[in-house]
């Protein structure tokens, strides 16, 4: 029998936002706060809310991956107080964004005092060197799936390409660029969804 937290999952039924206990979301939040290591938390996010536990589809998810790159802050800030809010409200996002610092407050306390001698650990700095190369595999991973999910269609592929060759090759200020393209992709989802409406209305 599955448990609440991993019902079956049928790709063909609309989606239905679950109830979450807040519990489960500190519980949740408090062990991918305590395990993304290196920098790879919305990697592993989307892969406890949207692979394991089903609590949101990519669609739901990538939005908010999207709006926490571009507020201010820290991006895994963002993305962790857009989940808990999408599923509880308010009161998800306190408790998210709690269980989310609870541990690693802790753990990094604790590591400064010990740091200088964690050093002297034999295969300390190799493990560190580790973790962080699995952090940016589940990085890269993540990428792989909103670069699929983009390529769906052509225009979406096209703005990617762009910002791709303006910021990662020509090396253009990133601020510029999305100035420009965040409003131009707004604008173009915009018309395809009148568009695919007045179809849909014909």
């Amino acid at each position: 029998m599955a448990s609440p937290e991993n019902p079956p999952f049928d790709p063909l039924a609309p989606h239905v936002k679950p109830h979450v206990p807040l519990l489960s979301l500190y519980n949740t939040f408090f062990w991918v706060g305590m395990f993304s290591f290196g920098g790879g938390l919305s990697g592993w996010l989307h892969r406890e809310m949207v692979t394991s536990r089903r609590w949101m589809t990519e669609d739901e998810f990538f939005s908010g991956y999207s709006l926490s790159q571009v507020l201010p802050g820290v991006n895994a800030s963002n993305l962790t107080v857009y989940i808990g809010h999408h599923l509880r409200g308010w009161q998800g996002a306190a408790v998210a964004l709690t269980a989310l610092v609870t541990g690693p407050f802790f753990v990094v306390i604790l590591v400064a005092f010990a740091y200088h001698y964690l050093l002297e650990v034999p295969g300390f700095q190799a493990a560190v060197a580790g973790i962080a190369a699995a952090a940016i595999g589940m990085l890269v991973r993540l990428g792989l799936i909103a670069a699929r999910r983009a390529a769906i269609s052509v225009v979406p592929a096209l703005i990617m390409v762009v910002v791709f060759v303006a910021v990662g090759l020509l090396r253009w200020p990133l601020v510029p660029v999305v100035a420009v393209m965040a409003p131009a992709s707004i604008l173009i989802a915009r018309w395809q969804f009148l568009k695919a409406k007045a179809d849909t209305d014909a």
